[in-house]
């Protein structure tokens, strides 16, 4: 008979790092499997003229665009935006733009404080110390006492630089009385431990060229690797092999198409909201596993995203700096019924980046971009413009879903197919907080401010198709990621979210994993430890 292994781990990005770190701290042997392959940094072309060419296709956030080892093809035709990710080891964290926040308390609780949604099985509170421990793991660095936050342990690395730009915003925001802090990054802003110091190239997504950015790849895999974790890269998990109702191991398919089983006594998956319901539905040889509630792939929520962009007479020097973010504001993140929508939005104040990004079709306004006034358009775009990011909360709708789709990957296995469409909920939320946005831009001295609404290409954040609740009858996880239908198959990554939040989510997915493997851990019932 084949060997069991105590722990076979689904995914290397964040949530699969840090249960995988967890668990060799505490002498279990695991086994990691990636469908995708080690980032190639040697394709990061920072500082060279091809830079943003090459950016766009080896780090493209689309899969589709992308097609790079390990991806699978996600159809989102139904979809009102489309899906980004990354196949490969250290997952999104590769190509995120490395912002970090943490939810605030009312986001656990948007049921009991709007009606809305559904309030989370645990609170800020139960996560609050993890938040803490994960942000030494990653590296982040901000600055404490952001007011609109409970008070916390100061992340350990100051911030990066505000330089003109946010600067400008900063003082802007101050003009009229509206929060503000300095931006909270997995962006190292001095050296610590594997990261290097931040060389603000506006990199940060497209292969970070001095190792900077608090991606997995980096601050865990590498060692956890070196110190004798078993990482298999290059094999796609293809579905959960159960017995007599307890999950017994998983198949997957190598490079060559061939099928293998790897037994185990307990499985995580942590393959983000579509590639998590993705095995569970094609698992049971497509008849799926963990779905008695018809749930599995329900709930999508990918946070609509638009920005507005104020264009400046004078050189605003926007092409320097993180591509995280120079500062942000939750100034308008609450519920507040006159403004006519409930729940709210993240505003982030960006780099504009270089010169390929200022001149992107359907960005900057109708104006052509090839043409005789080409040069002078880049001139009055390149340097000279500021990016405020809004990131609207979406509520869950069972509507929202992912399906198994007809096409397969390289190996034979199905992909997805998405169908997403944004609330009226947050349409005018999206419209009321850019309104907002313009109104600090003219403080700011933006000559012309350009506003773009719900961009398509912006589906970073997956979140919510394998819902987590305390009621088996309406939830697929319990509070610590263990399926009901399937004792020993636990979900860690977004998917098991509730609510989506109106901020970015890796440090609550990274958090929400390590108090999972912390829990199971603890109770030690599933798991045996290897001699």
């Amino acid at each position: 008979m084949a060997e069991t292994i105590d722990v076979v781990i689904v995914g290397a990005g964040p949530a699969g790092a840090v249960a995988a770190k967890e668990f060799t701290d505490h002498g279990y042997r695991v086994v990691c499997l990636e469908q995708g392959d080690w980032p190639d940094y040697a394709k990061a072309r920072s500082g060279h003229a091809d830079f943003e060419l090459g950016a766009r296709k080896h780090w493209n956030w689309d899969p589709n665009v992308r097609r790079g080892f390990g991806d699978y093809p996600v159809d989102d035709r139904e979809s009102d935006i489309t899906a980004l990710m990354y196949a490969g080891v250290g997952g999104a964290s590769v190509i995120y733009a490395a912002h970090w926040e943490r939810f605030v308390p009312a986001d656990f609780r948007t049921r009991m404080m709007d009606g809305v949604g559904d309030d989370w099985p645990y609170s800020y509170w139960d996560l609050e110390p993890y938040y803490t421990e994960i942000e030494q793991q990653f590296g982040i660095s901000g600055f404490g006492g952001d007011t609109s936050f409970p008070a916390a342990e100061d992340p350990p690395l100051p911030p990066v630089p505000l330089n003109k730009v946010g600067r400008r915003g900063a003082e802007a925001m101050h003009e009229l009385g509206w929060h503000w802090w300095p931006g909270t990054n997995a962006i190292a802003t001095r050296d610590y431990g594997p990261l290097h110091v931040c060389g603000q190239r506006t990199a940060c997504p497209f292969g970070c060229p001095t190792g900077a950015k608090g991606s997995v790849d980096r601050t865990h895999w590498r060692g956890l690797v070196a110190a004798g974790l078993e990482l298999r890269a290059g094999v796609t998990v293809e579905q959960v092999l159960t017995d007599r109702g307890r999950a017994c191991g998983v198949v997957y398919v190598d490079e060559s198409g061939s099928h293998h089983q790897l037994r185990a006594n307990v499985v995580i998956l942590a393959a983000n909201a579509l590639g998590t319901p993705r095995i569970l539905l094609n698992s049971a040889d497509g008849s799926g596993i963990a779905n008695s509630t018809d749930l599995v792939g329900r709930r999508l929520m990918m946070h609509p995203f638009g920005n507005a962009i104020g264009l400046f007479d004078e050189d605003m020097e926007s092409w320097r700096g993180p591509f995280g973010q120079y500062l942000h504001s939750l100034q308008f993140y609450e519920t507040d019924l006159s403004r006519g929508f409930v729940r709210g939005a993240k505003w982030e104040l960006m780099p504009a980046g270089g010169p390929l990004t200022a001149m992107l079709p359907g960005v900057w306004g109708d104006e052509p971009v090839w043409g005789p006034r080409f040069t002078s358009v880049l001139r009055e775009r390149f340097g000279r413009a500021a990016f405020w990011g809004v990131i609207c909360e979406d509520l869950p709708d069972p509507g929202n879903r992912v399906t198994i789709s007809a096409d397969t990957d390289a190996r034979g296995v199905p992909g997805v197919s998405i169908s997403y469409r944004i609330s009226a909920n947050s349409e005018a939320m999206m419209e009321w907080n850019l309104a907002r946005i313009g109104e600090v831009l003219e403080v700011m001295g933006a000559r012309e401010t350009i506003f773009n609404s719900h961009l398509r290409g912006t589906g970073w954040h997956l979140l919510g198709t394998t819902v987590m609740g305390d009621d088996p009858a309406g939830s697929v996880v319990d509070q610590w990621g263990r399926c009901h239908d399937v004792e020993n198959l636990f979900v860690i990554d977004g998917s098991t979210f509730p609510t989506a939040s109106g901020v970015n989510p890796t440090a609550t997915i990274a958090a929400a994993a390590l108090r999972s493997i912390r829990h199971l851990i603890a109770q030690r019932a599933d798991v045996r430890v290897s001699a």
